[in-house]
């Protein structure tokens, strides 16, 4: 695979000049001819039978001219047959809702579909007011999007995607009923090691603790369940944002039973660890292109403010959130037997590929010095990311020079979500004040 805009279809192929003789019209009837009474007609057999018409050889000439054609084009006509046949098989999907689970890359999905919204002139279920969370953690209500009233006429919007704890039949009332549901889902020993540095100061349990390793060695020491709803953080987060209880015994009955209601509930579970097959299984469900999911990593941590648990540690933190535990396990398996039963291994591969590659020529474009930065290095306030508890988020910088097409495609992709959640609203109520985002100084 070459550098990022390098030409990877290789020196122009020699054409084949291939001559197709024309086959003179058969006569009124075939006949079967003997050994010697018959002329070496294309109709006719050799020993006494009948030859298939002429047009036969031709086809299966053109058709051994156009594999040669695609050996020397190093094209798979099995890989590329699939791509067609997703080509023409209806108009992108408009109307999706996106569980936004805590702390699992779901920034990023959220930008993705932003920016398909953006695009595609769509309407997107915003937080109303000045809020940027659709009422979390409470279990989400119609009334907390925007332009929906108690009582008043129905609103229907085609994208929803920022945080909320899931509620169906609420949801339901502000979606139409082709949406497409899906969430994403992260192994939750690293889940919550991310949890424990972004709310570090906000959530109770974890306060007081010097690290998540300590916590984990006596987690009943710092976490009480009647300290309210900012302990869902701590335990079992991604259960508590599917709508469950995270305080729930992990009693097998029980779970397999919320597994089935997810199950019924989402078209499609993606799975954080893989994200670029997740984006490839996601773009083919939905019938969208390339570069409608296409992305830079938002709300990126440094790696100086990643911690590494121990082993003992890691399987403390299965057992703490053990709700989460099974829940990713299950959806683990059932994501990569979707992408068997949709792509298979080869497709697979060829379009994680093609999404890497068109990754690195759009942030060699876009990026300033192709990499991300941290906040002091961002002097653009509209691309400078929150910054939460004892985290190091990164963001991004575009390079200078760029026309105005280009900056457009550019910030939309490296633009956060509280930044762009606030340019959407204004965009789709500009007869309402603008969100206030305090730490921009607006």
């Amino acid at each position: 695979m070459g550098p990022a805009g390098e030409d990877l279809r290789g020196p122009e192929p020699r054409r084949l000049r291939v001559q197709i003789r024309p086959v003179p019209a058969p006569g009124p009837a075939l006949r079967p001819c003997g050994r010697s009474a018959c002329p070496p007609r294309p109709e006719c057999k050799a020993r006494g039978g009948l030859r298939p018409p002429g047009c036969f050889w031709a086809i299966l000439l053109l058709a051994l001219t156009v594999s040669l054609l695609a050996g020397f084009l190093h094209k798979d006509v099995r890989l590329l047959m699939p791509l067609l046949k997703g080509q023409a098989e209806g108009p992108p999907i408009t109307n999706v809702m996106f569980l936004k689970t805590h702390k699992t890359a779901s920034s990023t999905v959220l930008n993705i579909l932003f920016r398909f919204a953006e695009t595609h002139n769509l309407s997107v279920a915003l937080p109303a007011g000045q809020r940027v969370h659709l009422g979390y953690p409470w279990l989400f209500l119609a009334r907390y999007v925007e332009g929906v009233e108690e009582g008043g006429p129905e609103q229907r919007f085609n994208i929803m995607c920022n945080h909320l704890r899931f509620n169906l039949p609420e949801v339901r009332k502000v979606m139409p009923n082709d949406t497409f549901y899906f969430s994403i889902l992260r192994n939750p020993v690293f889940q919550l090691e991310s949890s424990f540095i972004y709310y570090k100061g906000y959530v109770p349990a974890f306060r007081d603790v010097v690290s998540l390793e300590a916590f984990l060695a006596s987690p009943g020491t710092y976490y009480n369940e009647s300290q309210g709803l900012r302990n869902a953080y701590a335990r079992n987060g991604m259960w508590f944002d599917l709508g469950f209880d995270n305080n729930a015994p992990a009693e097998d009955a029980y779970v397999r039973a919320r597994l089935a209601d997810v199950e019924r509930r989402f078209q499609l579970v993606l799975i954080a660890e893989h994200f670029d097959e997740s984006m490839v299984l996601l773009r083919h469900l939905l019938r969208w292109r390339l570069d409608d999911v296409v992305s830079f990593p938002l709300n990126l941590r440094s790696p100086g403010s990643v911690t590494s648990l121990t082993p003992e540690g890691q399987e403390r933190a299965k057992r703490w959130c053990a709700l989460d535990w099974r829940l990713y396990q299950h959806f683990n398996r059932t994501f990569w037997a979707r992408l068997r039963t949709e792509l298979g291994p080869r497709r697979l591969r060829s379009e994680v590929a093609q999404l890497q590659a068109r990754q690195r020529e759009l942030q060699a474009l876009c990026v300033q010095d192709g990499a991300p930065k941290n906040k002091s290095q961002i002097t653009d306030l509209r691309l400078r990311p929150y910054q939460s508890g004892e985290a190091d988020i990164l963001g991004y910088s575009l390079r200078p020079g760029l026309d105005n097409q280009t900056v457009q495609l550019c910030q939309r992709m490296v633009t956060p979500e509280l930044q762009y959640t606030a340019r959407l609203y204004t965009q789709q109520f500009p007869e309402k004040p603008p969100k206030n985002i305090p730490f921009l100084g607006a």
